[in-house]
């Protein structure tokens, strides 16, 4: 049995400003991001695209932009909306005070398909192909989030057997009985083996559309995994069919992502432009 190490949030102290390690997390995030898309242009079919259409550093950068915008935002709606909708609607501004916390993955993800959205319009090019582009640099982001979900001692997992060796006490839990160090199982599942399933994928051409496929099933399926390990958000505990809302929002993402598989495994192989 381990015990949470209580890491100080701070990770360095200059004066009156603080850097959150939360803070590192992400610009890790965003490196990772850049260095993985900048390697994606060398994959198929991007990188046989040429004329007004090729794919460019550019494009891995404005991307970049319009998704931190889109995880924003749409994080923050979709905590508003999923879980706590009752209480915003009568608390409208507080919708704004992001300081106080409160993000979603799955609004985060359609903040970022409308990113997507805005950039293929604008950059006329499909849809499906930035989504397929975009896919599999994004796990390695999810890890590093986790990463900082651990250090702030956030999201820690349900109770777990005495017996089990890296159960860990969240002493500020309430309890001092061992839990699930659920952070550290979605950074391996959701981040780390995610990203080597996708990566690996992806690197031999598909139909369009079927990368971004398989991010929705893996992704899914493994927090839908994961999910049975993480304490519940106390406000809501369990839901239907003993499911959380974390297991309820994923069911919609999987059952996307297999529909979009199969019509993308019907199409014509797109033309490249």
């Amino acid at each position: 049995m381990l015990t949470y190490p209580h890491i100080d949030p701070v990770a360095l102290q200059l004066g009156p400003l603080a850097i959150h390690w939360y803070g590192i997390t992400y610009l890790v995030a965003f490196g990772l991001f850049m260095f993985l898309g900048t390697r994606r242009l060398r994959h198929e079919p991007f990188a046989s695209i040429t004329g007004p259409s090729a794919w460019t550093r550019k494009d891995v950068e404005d991307i970049l932009f319009l998704g931190v915008v889109g995880v924003v935002i749409g994080g923050r709606l979709g905590y508003c909306l999923f879980y706590k909708p009752g209480y915003y609607l009568t608390h409208p501004l507080e919708i704004f005070a992001v300081w106080q916390g409160g993000m979603a993955f799955h609004g985060g993800l359609l903040g970022v398909i409308a990113a997507m959205l805005w950039f293929a319009h604008s950059r006329k090019r499909p849809w499906l192909q930035v989504a397929d582009f975009v896919a599999p640099c994004v796990p390695t982001g999810l890890a590093a989030g986790r990463v900082g979900n651990f250090i702030n001692g956030e999201l820690w997992g349900r109770f777990a057997s005495p017996d089990l060796p890296w159960g860990m006490v969240f002493a500020h839990s309430g309890s001092l009985q061992p839990r699930h160090p659920s952070q550290v199982y979605q950074f391996l599942l959701e981040g780390l083996l995610l990203f080597v399933l996708l990566w690996l994928y992806a690197r031999r051409e598909r139909k369009q559309g079927q990368v971004a496929a398989a991010f929705l099933v893996g992704y899914g399926s493994f927090r839908f995994i994961a999910e049975y390990f993480r304490e519940p958000d106390s406000f809501l505990g369990l839901l239907s069919l003993g499911m959380s809302m974390g297991q309820w929002l994923c069911v919609p993402m999987v059952a996307a992502g297999i529909a979009l598989w199969v019509w993308a495994q019907r199409q014509p192989v797109a033309a490249r432009r």
